[in-house]
């Protein structure tokens, strides 16, 4: 199966695509650093991830798969949670911020083009749709209560203590779900990703795209 069908799309993922994957995945791990940070771990700033340099955050191979496979990673921003006051909450609220960042970015560039782009720049305003909807699709992916991703830590956050415990036994099964997520004809998969796109587009609607 190509993973591009013409040399066209194939430029736009590599000059236009990749880059704001890059920026919108650096903006999403820098807030999870810096809310940590502020609920009192440090563990990202000591190791000089408390940053908004894409070269600090940029996992080697999450790269090379995203150019070649459309799928990637960057590498993750240590938190220790044993650090905070109220360990399950304050790591809940850390893991909600890298949505967050990445939803709070795709309303100011669609502000951005509504007030001073749109309909001027044709090329400005392609860029900034991607951009935005890069964004809300890293939003959405990374809300899904799905280990390990920034979902299953906010439900833990809110859960009883006495479901708490089962719910955190879904991590040892992590690689299995995101292998699941992310194989083309897993009806996870299938079901995952239709949601996405269906969220995408009610919020690039709402948002004037």
């Amino acid at each position: 199966m190509l993973l591009f069908s013409s040399t066209e799309q194939l430029i736009y993922w590599i000059l236009i695509a990749l880059p704001s994957i890059l920026i919108a995945s650096t903006i999403h791990e820098y807030a999870h650093g810096y809310v940590a940070y502020k609920l009192g771990d440090p563990t990202a700033k000591m190791e000089g991830r408390l940053s908004l340099n894409p070269l600090v955050h940029i996992d080697p191979i999450g790269v090379i798969s995203m150019i070649f496979f459309r799928f990637g990673w960057s590498k993750p921003v240590p938190i220790n949670e044993y650090n905070f006051e109220k360990r399950e909450l304050y790591t809940a609220l850390t893991a909600l911020a890298g949505p967050i960042s990445n939803l709070i970015v795709a309303i100011v560039v669609a502000l951005i083009n509504h007030f001073l782009i749109k309909d001027t720049w044709v090329l400005i305003v392609f860029l900034l749709y991607t951009f935005t909807t890069i964004n809300i699709a890293l939003a959405v992916f990374n809300l899904l209560p799905i280990p390990p991703l920034d979902g299953h830590k906010i439900v833990r956050g809110i859960l009883p203590k006495k479901l708490r415990y089962h719910w955190e036994q879904l991590e040892r099964y992590s690689l299995i779900l995101i292998l699941l997520l992310v194989m083309p004809f897993s009806p996870l998969s299938k079901f995952v990703f239709s949601f996405i796109n269906n969220t995408l587009t009610l919020i690039l609607t709402f948002l004037g795209f």
